[in-house]
């Protein structure tokens, strides 16, 4: 178990349901980071292929934070999913993930972490000491209709 600043919870690697993750993400910000567009197909492709899968448990077993992410597990950790339980922001679940996640994929002194986040939490990735990069470029031409899993 990994102590955190009030609650006791346990991180480790898991493959998710699409089902339980729907779920954290009604109860989390990031339910309104995809599109629409076959939401349930696309969620269940996501579980199945990222290769960096962690989930925060608390002591009830309830699924507080999730990081999921892509690796190379030598020079690059993309991170595509970060995100905590509203009702346990701020105890240190969010950090945990990011440490546990980059120890898995190489450390620190190997790997480089990228992702996109969201504008309210730029300052939450800004105390991980991460910085905003020039260098990435990309390339969209997917059907994007915005919407909050409920």
């Amino acid at each position: 178990m990994i102590q955190g600043k009030n609650d006791m919870y346990e991180i480790k690697e898991e493959k998710l349901s699409a089902k339980e993750y729907i779920d954290f993400l009604k109860r989390t910000d990031l339910g309104s980071q995809y599109p629409k567009e076959r939401f349930n197909e696309r969620i269940g492709r996501l579980l199945e292929n990222v290769n960096v899968s962690l989930a925060a448990r608390n002591e009830e077993g309830c699924l507080i934070g999730v990081l999921l992410g892509l690796t190379d597990f030598a020079y690059w950790l993309y991170v595509t999913d970060l995100g905590v339980d509203r009702t346990c922001v701020r105890q240190g679940v969010g950090t945990s993930l990011m440490k546990t996640a980059l120890s898995l994929a190489g450390g620190e002194k190997n790997i480089a972490v990228y992702l996109v986040a969201n504008e309210n939490a730029i300052p939450f990735y800004e105390t991980l000491g991460m910085e905003k990069a020039d260098d990435v470029m990309r390339y969209s031409h997917i059907e994007w209709t915005e919407f909050t899993v409920k």
